[in-house]
C-alpha cells in the first residue's frame, strides 16, 4: 500500500502554507504583481486541450508543495501500475485497463503485465469486428433509427459523445438512448419508431442489469407486437453473456473485459452507437485522441502534466479550502450531457469513505459535480457563483471553432465564457450591498480548437486521469462502486411487497409509503 496523502509530512506542510497565506490569496493582487507571467506559468497545452489554470486560488509555492505531496504518495508508480495492467482494483481483484482500449495495436509499454499483450490483441480483434458491423449499419438505408438501451456507463458515455459529435454524424439516421426503468422513457421513444427501420443495441456487460433487461424485454415485445421480423437483424448485444443474449434471439454480440469499468467503457463495444454515428474512422480518431492524452499522462513531468495539475488542484480545493462542489459549464450546446457524464466519472469513482485497506478516511473525497451549458447556466445558477455564500470553483469548456454558419453567435458565446471567468475573479464594488460582487472566485478554462472526435477523446481521457490522481492521493479504490448495490437489493424485496402488500419488518416510513402507493392503484 502506498502512503496516504494525509499521512505524509508534505500534507502538514501544505496545511501550514494554507493557514499562513494560501487561504488569503487574492487573484487580483496576484495578477497585479505578476501580470502575464502568471498566465504563462499556470496555463499549458496538452494533446487536444489548452488549459488556463491561472484564475485558481494557488501560487507557485503551493503548486510545488502539491507536487511534493504527489511524489510522497508515489503517484508516478501508482500511475504506471494502472497503465501496466497491475490489479490495482483491489476490492475486485482486477486490473484497470481502459487505456488499453485505445492503445495502438502491438504497442508494448515498460512493465506491462504478462496478460497485456494478449488482451491488446483481443481488443483490436473486437474493435475491428465492431467497426465493420458499424459500417454495415451505416450503409443499410433501411435502418433509420438506432436505439441504445443501457444505464450508467452503458448510457452516459455514448449518449454524451453522440450528442457532442452531432456535426460529424451520418445524415439519415436518428439515435435514441433509453436508460431509465421508468416506462415513460421507452414508451416515448417507441411511439416514433417502425420495427422494420429500427436497430436496438442492448448494452449490459452481464446481461442481468435490472433496468436494461426490463427495457430490452419490453422493446422486444413491442417489436414482435408491431409485426417485426428477424430479431437477429434488428437487435445486437454489447455483452460478455452471449448465452443470455441468445435466449432473446440476439446473435450479434460484442464483448469486453472485466478490467473495463462501466464509467470507463465508452472506448469499448459500449461505444457502438458512436461508431455507427461517426463511422469507423471517426471512432478511431476518438481513440487516438484519448491515447495521445494517455501518453501525455504517462510521460510528461509532473509539473507539466495536465491531469496531474488538475488532480492536485482538486485536492487543494477539497481538503484545504473545503470547497464541496465543482460546477461544469460547457460553452458549447453539443456538450450538454458532459456534466452528467462527469458526475458519474468522478462521484462514482471517488465518492468513497474508506481507504483501500478498509480503514475510514480522515479527509474528504469527491466533490459534488454539477452544471449546465453556458449561457443557460448564467440565467439559472450563476447568481450563486457570483454572490452566494459558498465559493464554488467553475470549470468552463469552450471550443474555438464553430461548425454552424450563423454569423455573430459564436463570438457572443465565447465573449460570455471569457466574461464570466473574468467577473468571478475581479468582482465589482457596488453602490450598495446587493450590487456588490466579492470576486476572487476561482475558475478553470479548458479550450478545444474544434469539437472533433480526437479532441473529445483527449478531453475525456484528461478527465479520467485527473480523477485517478486525486483518488490515488486519497488512497482510495477509484474503480469499484459498492455503494450502488444496497439499493438494488432492497428494490427487489420492495417490488415483491408492492405486489403482495406485505410490510412486515419494514421501517414505518417505507411501510407507510408502500401502503399509500398500493392504495393509489
Amino acid at each position: 500500500m502506498h502512503l496516504r496523502c494525509d499521512q505524509t509530512p508534505e500534507w502538514a506542510a501544505l496545511q501550514t502554507a494554507f493557514d499562513t497565506h494560501g487561504q488569503h490569496l487574492d487573484l487580483r493582487a496576484a495578477f497585479a504583481q505578476h501580470g502575464a507571467s502568471r498566465f504563462e506559468q499556470f496555463s499549458q497545452a496538452a494533446p487536444g486541450v489548452f488549459a488556463d489554470l491561472s484564475k485558481n486560488l494557488w501560487d507557485a509555492p503551493t503548486e510545488t508543495l502539491l507536487l511534493d505531496l504527489a511524489r510522497a504518495c508515489h503517484l508516478p508508480a501508482q500511475r504506471d501500475a494502472m497503465l501496466a495492467g497491475q490489479p490495482i482494483n483491489n476490492t475486485e481483484g482486477r486490473a484497470v485497463l481502459h487505456t488499453l482500449l485505445r492503445r495502438p495495436q502491438g504497442l508494448a509499454l515498460p512493465g506491462d503485465a504478462p496478460q497485456v499483450a494478449a488482451d491488446l490483441a483481443a481488443v483490436h480483434t473486437t474493435l475491428d469486428a465492431m467497426l465493420a458491423y458499424a459500417e454495415a449499419v451505416r450503409a443499410d438505408e433501411a435502418i433509420t433509427d438506432v436505439v441504445n438501451i443501457g444505464i450508467g456507463g452503458s448510457d452516459l458515455g455514448p449518449h454524451m459523445a453522440v450528442l457532442a459529435l452531432e456535426q460529424h454524424r451520418l445524415p439519415g439516421k436518428r439515435f435514441h438512448f433509453v436508460s431509465n426503468v421508468d416506462g415513460h422513457e421507452l414508451h416515448s421513444v417507441l411511439q416514433g419508431l417502425r420495427p422494420e427501420n429500427t436497430l436496438f443495441l442492448i448494452a449490459s456487460k452481464t446481461f442481468t442489469t435490472a433496468e436494461t433487461m426490463t427495457n430490452a424485454r419490453s422493446a422486444l415485445a413491442w417489436f414482435e407486437a408491431q409485426g417485426g421480423r428477424d430479431v437477429a437483424r434488428h437487435f445486437a448485444a454489447l455483452t460478455t453473456n452471449v448465452q443470455a443474449a441468445g435466449t432473446l434471439g440476439i446473435t450479434t454480440t460484442f464483448g469486453f473485459w472485466d478490467w473495463v469499468g462501466g464509467r470507463y467503457s465508452l472506448w469499448s463495444a459500449i461505444g457502438l452507437p458512436m461508431a455507427i454515428a461517426i463511422g469507423a474512422q471517426g471512432f478511431r480518431d476518438l481513440l487516438a485522441g484519448a491515447h495521445a492524452m494517455d501518453e501525455h499522462f504517462r510521460t510528461a513531468p509532473l509539473q507539466a502534466n495536465l491531469p496531474v495539475r488538475l488532480g492536485l488542484l482538486d485536492v487543494w480545493y477539497r481538503n484545504f479550502h473545503g470547497f464541496t462542489s465543482r460546477c461544469i459549464a460547457p460553452y458549447h450546446a453539443a456538450l450538454r450531457r458532459l456534466p452528467a457524464y462527469l458526475q458519474q466519472l468522478e462521484m462514482e469513482s471517488n465518492g468513497k469513505r474508506v481507504a483501500k485497506d478498509g480503514t475510514p478516511l480522515a479527509v474528504a473525497t469527491s466533490p459534488v459535480l454539477w452544471g449546465e451549458p453556458g449561457t443557460n447556466g448564467q440565467h439559472a445558477f450563476f447568481q450563486m457563483l457570483h454572490q452566494g455564500t459558498d465559493v464554488i470553483p467553475l470549470e468552463i469548456i469552450a471550443v474555438r471553432q464553430p461548425t454552424h454558419p450563423l454569423p455573430g453567435h459564436h463570438d457572443k458565446l465565447l465573449a460570455n465564457a471569457l466574461a464570466q471567468a473574468q467577473a468571478l475573479m475581479v468582482g465589482k464594488d457596488g453602490e450598495d450591498a446587493h450590487r456588490h460582487f466579492p470576486g476572487n472566485r476561482p475558475s478553470t478554462f479548458l479550450l478545444l480548437d474544434a469539437l472533433t472526435p480526437a479532441a473529445l477523446g483527449s478531453l475525456i481521457a484528461l478527465q479520467e486521469h485527473r480523477v485517478f490522481v486525486s483518488g490515488a492521493l486519497w488512497g482510495i479504490n477509484s474503480f469499484d462502486q459498492w455503494g450502488v448495490e444496497l439499493g438494488k437489493v432492497l428494490a427487489k424485496d420492495i417490488e415483491a411487497r408492492l405486489a403482495s402488500g406485505d410490510v412486515a419488518g419494514l421501517d414505518g416510513s417505507t411501510a407507510g409509503l408502500l401502503s399509500l402507493l398500493r392504495n393509489a392503484k
